[in-house]
């Protein structure tokens, strides 16, 4: 027995060495197949920055050009950086409000699809999705790819209790990270698509600590080079020099590259594999952890935003590319041109060899009052006649200023044109900014196309997670706020849609001007011409004073506390009929719960169906005795 279990033991160790060994070969393999796209993100990274004096060379390694001369101009006169900030402040605009499609026109589908999309929205607060996605966005815009992660979190949500031993149990949580480009590594370059890849790595460094925190395995620690930023000195001009950020890799110690690579289901896997490896130890090996695809199955954890698609390749492109030659154009002809000043102002002096002092001469110039002695019978120095600036340096740089538009298809249109637009009539200057977004929609669409799926996989999350009942708090843009509560037996449909269109050039002036005229023309009015209270309500949601809610209309409110009784049914509690009920709203809701196919499955024995007729019947008691009093015949004290 002791000599099997030392052989199993001995098999063991020699798959995980063989399993760290084949995973550390693979993502070397694919960290070369990546190398070219490596030098072309950082490149674009340092243009961005202000380092434009840099290339990529033969290796497909980042180089900076050094000064040929000790008197040549070599400012940086950054446009690629305000074409990123009016791109990313354009798409920042791109946030569509989701909601949930109901699985079917069943009463208790489409109660489950209102919470669904609580639950997106009160997790859209909680995790900051807005700012998650402005900062995918930046990767994406400069690098042209970025990526979410959506996993779950076992230290997060609510505290539940402590282990025998004192560690505290959280009921858990969805979490959504963005990870930059330089972190992810499919199997091929040209898949078009994450659904495409049969496998991708995650790679990232940390600190060894953390690693023995997470995981609990010891690592050695080793040095590891990292991206970060740095001063570089390689512009200026003549008798000065600047410094500008630059994009250089940091050597940072004590720590350990924690390479994750997920495999879809196969014939072998039929669930998948997460293979986690630091070093040379194995930290994890087993099935993918998420139920995240369309059908329940299996799949990677990742959704992939990009700027501008790329037939048949895996990474997205950039306009920071585009711009590259532009830029470097445009520093070379204000470069030369300012460089032509110098030699108007400064001159060029031509001198007899040997009649002055050179020396002092290049030292110190022809400063004004100067004594400049020379040699007898020798001719005097004198300053070599320049023609003015020729006119081809204006007309060059109106050109690249005119080529930077046509290539990023953005610019500051009020700014550079502001007489001319001046003299436009409205419909003129509308078709104008709708010219102006038109190229930055693309874009657009791909951040929508990101943001619907993260909805998906959350929802996906919290079904195979969620098994508990949770309250939540859904928080409105005005500051209101409200309770529900909920389990993974509430998420019966994960068709996100948007409910609103965040278009790029519309602004709140726009939506609520529309909105006020939709009222003028009757759309929104019922058939006897009146405004109900759940389209006043609507109203004056879309006008931004929904926090006005709860002080016009309770009937919302009614209804979901209607509907808490009916989770409570099922449960086992009985619910108290009190005076302040709305009985025919309560009546209704519960009707309706009753008539559902979920009251079918719940009500095996005939317990809940009595249970639940007493309670209507308490209701209608309760709405009889109501109207009496009212109506004088009784006390309602005596009821």
């Amino acid at each position: 027995m002791q000599k099997n279990a030392k052989n199993v033991s001995k098999s063991k160790e020699t798959h995980e060495k063989e399993l760290v060994s084949e995973v550390r070969a693979d993502f070397e393999r694919r960290q070369e197949e990546r190398k070219a796209f490596d030098a072309q993100w950082q490149l674009n990274l340092n243009f961005v920055m202000g380092n434009q004096y840099c290339g990529i060379g033969a290796n497909d390694t980042l180089d900076d050009f050094d000064k040929q001369y000790f008197w040549q101009e070599r400012e940086v006169y950054n446009h690629v950086a305000p074409i990123v900030e009016t791109r990313l402040s354009k798409l920042a605009k791109v946030r569509p409000s989701m909601t949930v499609l109901p699985a079917s026109s069943d009463e208790d589908d489409v109660s489950n699809a209102h919470v669904c999309k609580n639950i997106l929205q009160s997790v859209s607060t909680k995790l900051n999705l807005s700012q998650l996605i402005a900062q995918a966005t930046y990767w994406s815009e400069i690098c042209g790819t970025a990526f979410y992660k959506v996993i779950w979190n076992d230290d997060a949500g609510s505290l539940l209790g402590l282990t025998t031993v004192g560690e505290r149990i959280y009921e858990g949580d969805v979490n959504v990270l963005v990870c930059s480009p330089f972190e992810i590594y499919p199997d091929s370059n040209s898949c078009e698509s994450i659904e495409n890849c049969r496998s991708l790595i995650h790679a990232r460094a940390y600190h060894v600590d953390a690693i023995k925190k997470h995981w609990g395995v010891d690592v050695k620690g080793e040095d590891i080079d990292t991206y970060n930023l740095s001063n570089s000195q390689v512009a200026g001009g003549l008798g000065y020099s600047t410094r500008s950020a630059k994009m250089t890799k940091m050597t940072k110690h004590n720590q350990a590259m924690v390479i994750e690579r997920y495999e879809m289901p196969n014939s072998e896997f039929p669930d998948g594999r997460l293979v986690i490896i630091a070093g040379n130890k194995l930290l994890y090996e087993g099935i993918l952890p998420y139920q995240n695809m369309q059908s329940g199955e299996r799949g990677l954890p990742f959704i992939r935003q990009i700027s501008v698609g790329q037939p048949s390749l895996f990474w997205g492109t950039s306009i920071v590319e585009r711009t590259i030659p532009v830029q470097r154009a445009y520093n070379a002809i204000k470069n030369r041109k300012h460089e032509f000043i110098n030699r108007l102002c400064m001159g060029v002096m031509t001198v007899e060899d040997g009649s002055v002092d050179v020396d002092n001469l290049e030292d110190e110039g022809l400063s004004p009052g100067k004594v400049l002695i020379y040699r007898q019978g020798s001719r005097a120095p004198q300053l070599l006649s320049s023609a003015s600036l020729p006119v081809d340096f204006r007309d060059e740089e109106e050109r690249l200023l005119n080529e930077f538009l046509n290539v990023s298809g953005v610019s500051d249109l009020f700014g550079s044109n502001a007489s001319a637009i001046s003299n436009m009539s409205g419909v003129a200057l509308q078709i104008l900014l709708e010219q102006e977004d038109m190229r930055v929609s693309a874009s657009g669409e791909f951040i929508k196309h990101s943001i619907k799926e993260i909805g998906r996989q959350i929802l996906r999350m919290y079904k195979q997670f969620a098994k508990t009942q949770r309250m939540n708090k859904l928080v409105g843009a005005n500051g209101d706020s409200q309770l529900f509560y909920w389990d993974n037996r509430s998420i019966t449909s994960d068709d996100v849609i948007f409910e609103t269109e965040a278009e790029l050039g519309e602004t709140v002036a726009q939506k609520r001007s529309m909105v006020f005229d939709l009222l003028n023309a009757g759309l929104l009015h019922d058939e006897n011409g009146k405004l109900s209270n759940a389209m006043r309500l609507k109203v004056l949601e879309l006008l931004g004073f929904g926090i006005w809610e709860d002080a016009l209309d309770n009937n919302s409110l009614q209804i979901e506390k209607a509907r808490r009784e009916n989770i409570d049914f099922v449960e086992g509690k009985e619910p108290e009929v009190i005076e302040i009920h709305d009985h025919d709203l309560h009546i209704s809701a519960h009707i309706a719960f009753m008539l559902s196919g979920d009251f079918d499955k719940n009500d095996k024995s005939g317990k809940l169906r009595e249970k639940m007729l007493k309670h209507i019947r308490t209701h209608k008691q309760f709405k009889r005795i109501t109207q009496l009093a009212e109506q004088g015949a009784m006390p309602i004290e005596q009821s």
